[in-house]
């Protein structure tokens, strides 16, 4: 009987200090997850380097900067699914304008000034055929701050009551920003209520170099005949004339005796 009992425990034993040898299930398999990637951050654009790096932009920079304007502009441009299109008029656009034109503005008139230069949307250049067709089309300045755009075989226009420039070139035009350049400020009536007087243009300078030798009589001046060449100078001076005279006045002469002869 003790035989049997130790034999019983010992095989007990055996098995439970035994290895596992079996082997857990594979995993069940999954498919691949049908979700769309997530699309990549829009690209940070800093306004402020971007406006002082690409161009002669000092002025409207400095206004934007003096009236806080350039926060709402970045906010739009980083924290929106809209984007943001800004036009952006040279430093000379600004010095056409005489001082009077925006020197007598309030703080807010020049702030709603700025915001008339930019959409709360990014329009690339192919964006603003579709858009023409949209006039009058709001600015960030909202409400009766309107432009009207105009395409014509991709000449662009952007038409303010008192300007109509041209795009002249594309700054930067990459999602969320597009930078745009004129050459003219935007001038609402709602702002500037009587045409802006604009600086006269200055003189051309003389042209002091003298005229070429070779240069035809009509550009040598108006009402000016070109020199004579020596080679057609005074007939008086000619050798044939001068032999011809003394001939004529010699048989003259001698006609003369003749008659007092007979």
């Amino acid at each position: 009987m003790a035989l049997n009992t130790a034999f019983a425990i010992t095989a007990i034993l055996s098995i439970w200090i035994s290895p596992i040898t079996a082997q857990s299930p594979p995993p069940p398999f999954l498919p691949p997850s049908s979700s769309p990637a997530p699309s990549p951050a829009p690209h940070v654009v800093n306004l402020t380097n971007l406006l002082s790096l690409t161009g002669p932009f000092i002025t409207f920079l400095d206004l934007l900067l003096r009236t806080d304007v350039i926060q709402t502009f970045q906010n739009q441009a980083n924290n929106s699914k809209q984007g943001i299109t800004i036009f952006v008029p040279t430093d000379s656009a600004f010095a056409e304008l005489e001082k009077p034109s925006l020197s007598n503005l309030t703080k807010d008139q020049l702030r709603s000034l700025l915001l008339y230069h930019a959409f709360p949307k990014f329009y690339s250049l192919s964006d603003f055929k579709n858009l023409s067709s949209q006039n009058p089309v709001s600015t960030f300045a909202g409400g009766q701050y309107t432009l009207n755009l105009t395409d014509t075989s991709g000449l662009i226009r952007v038409g303010s009551d008192w300007s109509n420039p041209q795009i002249r070139s594309s700054v930067f035009s990459t999602y969320p920003v597009a930078v745009y350049e004129i050459k003219s400020v935007l001038l609402p009536k709602a702002i500037v209520t009587t045409p802006p007087a604009l600086t006269p243009a200055p003189a051309p300078a003389p042209d002091l170099s003298p005229a070429s030798d070779s240069a035809p009589a009509s550009q040598k001046g108006r009402g000016e005949e070109a020199p004579k060449s020596s080679e057609t100078g005074n007939s008086n001076s000619s050798p044939h004339k001068i032999v011809l005279s003394g001939l004529i006045c010699f048989l003259t002469a001698a006609w003369g005796a003749v008659v007092l002869m007979v």
